[in-house]
């Protein structure tokens, strides 16, 4: 090969991938999600004192409950509903304690006079 078959090679260049930006990433990876994970674990001869698991899935929320992935849905810092359900499972609970605290033996009060 000469010097000007190089030089013709230049005029015609060869294509490269196509170009995508990050906003094309970022909706490819929420459409199918994508699942980082990973272990840190901590040994001082040869006993385990910590180990950490990292879990991270990245998706959008219909590929998510696709997944069976919804908590946000049912946790009370995230979610207005699941907050007024856990309050109204707790009055439940406190009405019921207290009316069995005050259905209690009131016997052994009344006795003592």
């Amino acid at each position: 090969m000469t010097d000007l078959d190089f030089r013709h090679d230049v005029d015609h260049p060869v294509p490269g991938p196509p170009n995508t930006n990050l906003a094309d990433i970022l909706e490819r990876v929420l459409d199918k999600g994508i699942v980082i994970a990973g272990d840190i674990k901590i040994d001082l001869l040869d006993i385990e004192l910590l180990t950490i698991r990292l879990r991270l899935f990245v998706a959008s929320v219909d590929t998510a409950k696709k997944a069976g992935i919804d908590w946000w849905e049912t946790d009370p810092a995230l979610s207005s509903r699941a907050a007024r359900s856990a309050l109204r499972e707790e009055n439940r609970e406190l009405r019921a304690r207290l009316e069995a605290l005050e259905s209690g033996p009131r016997e052994t009060s009344s006795a003592g006079r």
